[in-house]
């Protein structure tokens, strides 16, 4: 299963291949995120991200109630786990 999951930015840097990076929480958990396709994210946003990629913002109140049904369910753990995966290992979603 791959979903596209809610973090909250919290810094914004130039990666080492000169890429906008970014430090995202995601209920605790920081993740290294590519902010290429999102030129106007800013510190504080809220961004849905899938396999290491922001691909749109999204309001608080909805990342916070995603957050917490994807706890709940417990796949936020995996979800994390299993994108990083597949990242490393050079394939995709």
């Amino acid at each position: 299963m791959c979903l596209a999951v809610p973090g909250k930015i919290l810094s914004i840097q130039s990666g080492d291949s000169g890429l906008r990076m970014a430090q995202v929480s995601f209920g605790g958990i920081g993740k290294s995120v590519c902010l290429e396709w999102l030129p106007d994210a800013k510190v504080g946003d809220y961004v849905m991200v899938h396999v290491g990629f922001a691909l749109s913002k999204i309001d608080e109140k909805d990342a916070e109630e995603t957050l917490r049904l994807l706890h709940e369910m417990g796949d936020l753990d995996q979800e994390l786990r299993s994108d990083t995966d597949q990242y490393r290992q050079g394939g995709t979603p």
